[in-house]
């Protein structure tokens, strides 16, 4: 199958790991500055994540998104095809190594389900199909979660993450929105809307 899943990742993530940390840095800024493309309704739970592999920081856009009242969360790692947990989270709190060797909430923290999932992903259409790192923990936890709540999906990328186009499958969850540095995409109507903010 030309252009597989593995293949798409492999090229998206490529360019990904070839943007400066300058690049890098300006970026997570540009998204935080920018902020949601919506109004916060207040007591908003949003989930974050800890970036690894050279992701988007979404650490600033998160300190900004508490500053305007929002509940912060982190995702938990349970088990290959099962719902991530999310546990509450502030921008100072030490976090402790997860079983993936990703920075997780101590398990201490009170469990939440947030009402918006700002997600990582290796590579993203402009249908709002994303491809992750193939363990299909996101995927689930949003068919999962959307069963008792409706979740706003969020991806965060950068720019160079976009392709023409995510072979997705019947599992595979389209998000409502990607933000990069340069445009806000939004899924959520049947046109795609796509807008430039610079």
């Amino acid at each position: 199958m030309p252009n597989s899943k593995a293949e798409l990742r492999a090229k998206a993530l490529a360019k990904r790991d070839a943007l400066s940390e300058k690049k890098r840095t300006a970026a997570a800024t540009k998204l935080a500055k920018r902020g949601l493309p919506f109004e916060l309704l207040p007591g908003s739970i949003v989930s974050g994540y800890s970036p690894i592999r050279n992701e988007i920081d979404p650490m600033p856009l998160l300190k900004r998104l508490a500053d305007e009242g929002a509940t912060l969360a982190l995702p938990c790692v349970t088990a290959r095809g099962q719902s991530l947990v999310f546990r509450i989270f502030h921008p100072n709190d030490r976090l402790m190594m997860g079983p993936l060797g990703i920075p997780e909430p101590s398990p201490a923290a009170a469990e939440v389900i947030p009402d918006i999932m700002l997600t990582p992903l290796a590579a993203f259409d402009r249908l709002g199909h994303r491809i992750g790192y193939g363990a299909g923990h996101y995927d689930f936890t949003f068919a999962h979660l959307r069963k008792t709540k409706q979740i706003l999906g969020i991806g965060i990328a950068f720019a160079a993450q976009e392709i023409e186009a995510v072979p997705a499958l019947a599992h595979d969850v389209a998000l409502d929105y990607v933000l990069t540095e340069s445009d806000v995409f939004d899924f959520r109507s049947s046109e795609v809307a796509h807008s430039v903010r610079g």
